[in-house]
């Protein structure tokens, strides 16, 4: 088994960790602290993205020094620590404290990302990403049943140990590569950049990844500004209380995803090249946005499906710009810029869709939504300027090199 494999099964254990309590921590809440409010259940979860937003940066400069499989050893070791000892933190706030700095040390397997990604040549890069799309997608949908599950028959304690289980399982996944020598390092050997080559980036080869920032902002505010109330939508769309409806209603962009994933392997596979449909996706996708605001739940699930093909091309699209507009010693340093944009649009749109389903009903953020990816098209097309996937294009420095995203 290669270091892709392992990479990538540490990346699955990763997000079902992450996975295991986000959709239940009302229910987390009230069974330890007896505290029923949705409010500081938003802020919470609101919290944990800033802390993913916040460290995510410093690990990325930590990496710089530290060889990034290195570096997850002592930082899950210590996620899996914070997590056990916040089983027996006293009260919220004692809880917030130890689990903020799990979260921290936890964000910093975020690393593995751009670390598989240089490690990747950049032919290969869009289909590397989309098989990440896909493990990730699918890994907080498991993580989610998993954690309702555990929740259920061993209570809040178990989903606790849980998640410190998936952090120390990484940390042991680390600890086997350095020891076995599959490690490839990435600050020596013929990965490293040499010293006196390395070089503070001017302010202006910023320019190109900040806009790429605004509309992955753009992007993900949208696309998960629906995500709060779908379920109570469903539900109340089809009369059925069943949550078990909704969550496979909820689950069809994912089986959509893996079809997509299939067809453009076979694409590839035959030698074909994908072509770049970014706008035309986005509209595909604000038109099945639209259609989950119509009143029948057939029109609904076809805007499931829409918006399931349009949501994994458009992130294939993005990140594979990503790695375009960058080169691989700043891999993981833009992926941190970028990342943070991101974690704002979903912190942004988690606060907007509670403020708008209060006030103007749940159909309101289905049609904002689609406006927001019409948006996106519009400021892709506008701002956001791209190199070419030919080789001379990606043999030339990204933040130099002309070219438009489509």
């Amino acid at each position: 088994m290669n270091l892709r494999f392992y990479v990538i099964s540490m990346t699955v254990l990763a997000v079902i960790s992450d996975a295991i309590l986000i959709p239940f921590y009302p229910q987390f809440f009230l069974e330890r602290y007896a505290l029923d409010s949705a409010v500081h259940v938003g802020a919470y979860v609101a919290a944990i993205s800033i802390a993913v937003m916040c460290t995510l940066p410093f690990w990325a400069r930590v990496a710089r020094r530290v060889e990034p499989l290195h570096l997850l050893v002592y930082t899950q070791f210590a996620a899996g620590a914070f997590s056990v000892l916040s089983n027996w933190a006293p009260g919220i706030a004692s809880y917030w404290v130890v689990s903020m700095l799990m979260f921290m040390c936890k964000s910093s397997y975020l690393l593995m990302y751009p670390y598989m990604m240089r490690l990747t040549p950049k032919e290969q890069h869009a289909g590397t990403i989309g098989v990440l799309s896909v493990v990730v997608h699918f890994g907080a949908i498991f993580g989610a049943v998993a954690g309702g599950f555990v929740l259920q028959t061993w209570g809040s304690t178990g989903s606790i140990f849980a998640m410190a289980a998936g952090d120390w399982f990484q940390m042991a996944v680390c600890f086997y590569l350095i020891r076995s020598g599959k490690i490839v390092r990435v600050n020596s050997g013929e990965h490293a950049v040499p010293a006196e080559k390395r070089q503070r980036l001017p302010l202006r080869s910023y320019v190109p990844i900040l806009r790429l920032a605004l509309v992955m902002l753009v992007f993900d505010f949208s696309a998960y500004l629906i995500r709060p109330f779908f379920s109570v939508h469903w539900q109340q769309l089809t009369g059925d209380p069943s949550e078990v409806s909704a969550g496979m209603a909820f689950a069809i962009p994912g089986v959509i995803a893996l079809a997509a994933l299939w067809v453009n392997a076979r694409i590839r596979a035959r030698g074909g090249v994908l072509p770049d449909h970014t706008v035309g996706n986005l509209l595909l996708g604000s038109a099945g946005l639209l259609l989950h605001a119509a009143p029948d739940p057939i029109l609904l699930a076809l805007g499931r499906v829409l918006f399931g093909w349009a949501l994994f091309q458009i992130l294939v699209k993005l990140e594979v710009n990503l790695f375009r507009l960058s080169t691989p010693e700043h891999y993981a340093h833009h992926y941190s810029i970028t990342n943070f944009f991101q974690n704002l649009g979903v912190l942004l749109s988690s606060f907007a869709a509670g403020a708008i389903v209060e006030r103007f009903g749940l159909a309101l953020p289905f049609v904002l939504a689609a406006g927001g990816f019409l948006l996106t098209a519009l400021l892709d097309h506008v701002i956001l300027k791209v190199p070419s996937a030919s080789p001379a294009a990606t043999a030339t420095p990204a933040m130099e090199a002309p070219g438009h995203a489509s």
